[in-house]
């Protein structure tokens, strides 16, 4: 998502419906990503925006709902990324290259974005903590879903290896990044995959006709 100042519009200038979204959902992110949810107010959004709150509320009805609508844009990216990489390769170890590459990507992403999911101060609210978990059901099956055509394994087995693969992989590059990567991301890509490898190896793929 680009952030609101690479979006050049002057305050009170008209614009179709879809930009003006955009725009104020960019600016959204910054505030919150930079003060949390609780601590950031609307004002703070209208003006990062360049926009009167009157703006803002026309596209959306409160905080919350903006909130939302960031978190479901995010997700639903984290998702895709997670897809690209399982649909981009029938090589199973390029395949776990690519998920781990995907959480890395994210959380590493300069806007922050990562935090409306994985460090929202607003995880207990049904609507927020429901999103998170669905994102991370969604991405689990993507991966169990691949895992279970590959080795012939039963449907909770694969999601059980699968969920060990994504909770990994999202832990990991968490703590890559609050270390202040300690390490290249391409070189801890390379020691999480060879060492989530040498598990996912043991169940071989079998030969679909």
């Amino acid at each position: 998502m680009p952030r609101a100042a690479d979006i050049a519009i002057a305050r009170g200038s008209r614009l179709p419906r879809s930009v003006r979204r955009r725009q104020l959902l960019a600016a959204a992110q910054e505030v919150f990503v930079a003060q949390g949810y609780h601590a950031a107010a609307m004002d703070d959004i209208a003006e990062r925006a360049g926009v009167s709150k009157p703006v803002l509320y026309q596209h959306f009805p409160g905080k919350l709902e903006l909130y939302l609508a960031l978190l479901d844009a995010q997700a639903d990216a984290l998702s895709q990324a997670v897809q690209r990489a399982l649909f981009a390769t029938e090589d199973n170890r390029l395949r776990v290259h690519g998920v781990l590459t995907a959480y890395f990507d994210f959380v590493n992403r300069d806007d922050g974005a990562f935090r409306l999911i994985f460090e929202t101060d607003l995880a207990n609210a049904p609507d927020v903590r429901g999103r998170v978990e669905a994102v991370e059901q969604k991405t689990m099956r993507a991966v169990a879903d691949t895992v279970a055509v590959d080795t012939g394994l039963d449907r909770d087995r694969a999601e059980l290896l699968s969920r060990a693969l994504t909770g990994a992989a999202q832990v990991a590059a968490r703590w890559w990044l609050a270390s202040d990567r300690p390490v290249p991301l391409e070189d801890a890509v390379r020691l999480l995959e060879s060492l989530l490898w040498r598990g996912i190896s043991n169940f071989p793929r079998q030969d679909v006709r």
